[in-house]
């Protein structure tokens, strides 16, 4: 018996130094600053499936293999503050504030959405014509929405501009329903497509980026997936240039406010929940050089505008 003790004590040891980290890597998450009711409190009792953050098993989607992520949902801080800003031609960072921890992405969500539309255009499955059939679940989807009915149809160009400048929650599920049959396969597809981009970070659990407490990400990964989506797609970089859109006689503006407004700038995509606060990805060009700038978590859209503007300034 005290043979077999001695062999199992360092066992014992290591099981218990383990647990005592985990205690107390809970503990630092929840006394943190700005976190205690700042955590979404929601998450903790999030389901298996949502809360998981490693890579999915998807069969139709080969995704690198990556480490699984240092996070759970649970330490996602409501509204917590990220900045990245990057050169588009290298990738090279040029300036960070907490870019790697975890944030809710909102209608950012929208930019993986329509990096595998684009891909559907590109392998000739789908044209610019193709109509995407509405179901009752899209339909019943909140704003941001353009109000389609169930039964009826969009055109896949339609549905491009009403992503790319009204941030439409309907229409981001058509998308994923039509593409993929459920918008939990589709979820699956843009977390593989994540992990084969690099995002290492980032799951997605809906097309939309309405809120679920596993639907995750970074600043770093949204500056990453912002350049891949405009230099895999240029082609369709026109759509995150336009400034409004009209669709059944009812014109609407876009959510970019810099759009006409801050030189240089030609996209990308804004999003906004209760619990990411204000968040922008922003594109710019001036004389040749081409900046990228993240902002999350941004206590005002307005705030977030002159913070995004102060970044791009500083950069050029």
């Amino acid at each position: 018996m005290l043979h077999m003790s001695s062999r199992w004590r360092p066992v014992r040891v290591a099981l218990a130094i383990g647990l005592a980290g985990l205690l107390a890597a809970c503990q630092t998450a929840a006394q943190k600053p700005g976190g205690g009711a700042a955590v979404a409190q929601a998450s903790l009792s999030a389901p298996v499936q949502s809360a998981s953050l490693v890579t999915p098993q998807v069969a139709d989607v080969q995704a690198a293999p990556v480490e699984p992520v240092a996070f759970t949902p649970a330490a996602v801080q409501v509204r917590g503050h990220s900045e990245f800003v990057m050169d588009m031609a290298s990738g090279a960072e040029l300036s960070s504030e907490n870019p790697d921890q975890p944030r809710y992405p909102a209608s950012l969500t929208k930019m993986m959405t329509l990096y595998l539309l684009f891909e559907e255009l590109d392998a000739g499955r789908m044209s610019l014509s193709s109509p995407l059939t509405v179901s009752s679940y899209a339909a019943s989807k909140p704003p941001a929405r353009l109000g389609l009915k169930a039964g009826s149809t969009i055109t896949v160009d339609d549905a491009v501009h009403a992503l790319a400048v009204k941030s439409a929650n309907d229409v981001a599920v058509t998308i994923a329903e039509n593409v993929a049959g459920t918008e939990t396969a589709f979820a699956r597809r843009m977390t593989a497509k994540a992990r084969s981009l690099g995002l290492t970070r980032t799951h997605y659990v809906n097309a939309s980026g309405l809120y679920d407490p596993g639907q995750v990400t970074t600043a770093r990964d949204m500056a990453k997936l912002g350049r891949a989506l405009k230099q895999r797609f240029p082609q369709y970089a026109r759509f995150f240039k336009l400034q409004s859109f009209t669709y059944n006689g009812r014109t609407y503006p876009s959510t970019n406010n810099l759009l006409g407004k801050v030189a240089g700038v030609d996209g990308l995509k804004t999003g906004y929940i209760s619990q990411s606060g204000y968040n922008l990805v922003a594109t710019a060009n001036r004389g040749g050089r081409q900046r990228l700038v993240v902002v999350m978590g941004g206590k005002s859209e307005g705030a977030r505008d002159k913070e995004v503007t102060q970044l791009l300034e500083s950069s050029f």
